[in-house]
C-alpha cells in the first residue's frame, strides 16, 4: 500500500505579547478557525493521517489539536522538538523514521516551504506553494515503500490547499466532532 505524506505549517500565530519567547506563541483566532477547517478538508478528502509528527512549539501543538477536531480518527501523535524550526534536512531525517501509513508533519517556514519544494516529483503549479502560507497543506504519495527510503525529488503532489481559498470556494462543511482530550 502506498505510504502518503500530509505537510501542513502551522496556522496563524499571535503577537500579541512581543516580549513571548518564539517557541510559546499560540495561535489567534484565525489560527484557530484555519486549522479546524484544514481538520475538515482532510477528513471530507479522505487524508486521514493515523500518525502525526508535531513541532513542539505553541503554535504548532495548538494547529494540530484543532486540525484533530475536524477528524473522525484521532492519529497518534508525537511531539517533536527537533522539528522546531527544522530545517528541510531535519525534516526529512524526521520524516524517515515514521511508521505510520498516512503520516501528518505540522512545522514551521522557511524549512517547511523548502522541503515541499524539494520533495515533490515536480513543482506544484500555484504560485502560493514555494511562498507555503500558513496553513498551507500538501498532500504527497510517497515514491518508495518504506519511509526510510523517502528522498527528495521523487514524491508526487497529490492535492495542495490554503485555508483561504476553501473558505473562498465554501468547499467544505463543518461537521460536530468532540474536542481532543488534553
Amino acid at each position: 500500500m502506498t505510504l502518503r505524506l500530509i505537510l501542513m505549517r502551522h496556522a496563524k500565530s499571535s503577537w500579541d505579547d512581543p516580549l513571548q519567547d518564539d517557541i510559546d506563541r499560540p495561535l489567534n483566532e484565525r489560527g484557530h478557525r484555519n486549522a479546524l477547517m484544514m481538520g475538515h478538508w482532510l477528513e471530507q478528502n479522505g487524508y486521514v493521517p493515523d500518525q502525526a509528527l508535531v513541532s513542539a512549539a505553541a503554535r504548532t501543538r495548538e494547529t494540530f489539536e484543532r486540525v484533530q477536531v475536524g477528524l473522525r480518527k484521532k492519529p497518534e501523535a508525537r511531539i517533536l522538538d527537533e522539528l522546531y524550526l527544522a530545517s528541510d534536512l531535519a525534516i526529512l531525517r524526521t520524516l524517515q523514521r515514521a511508521t505510520g501509513q498516512t503520516v501528518l508533519v505540522v512545522g514551521h517556514n522557511p524549512g517547511i516551504a523548502e522541503f515541499a519544494s524539494r520533495f515533490a516529483a515536480r513543482g506544484h503549479a500555484r504560485p502560493k506553494f514555494d511562498h507555503y502560507p500558513t496553513c498551507a497543506t500538501t498532500v504527497f504519495n510517497l515514491g518508495s515503500t518504506d519511509w526510510s527510503e523517502a528522498k527528495y525529488g521523487e514524491n508526487p503532489v497529490i492535492d495542495f490547499a490554503v485555508p483561504r481559498e476553501i473558505e473562498a470556494a465554501g468547499s467544505v462543511v463543518f461537521r460536530h466532532h468532540p474536542e481532543p482530550t488534553k
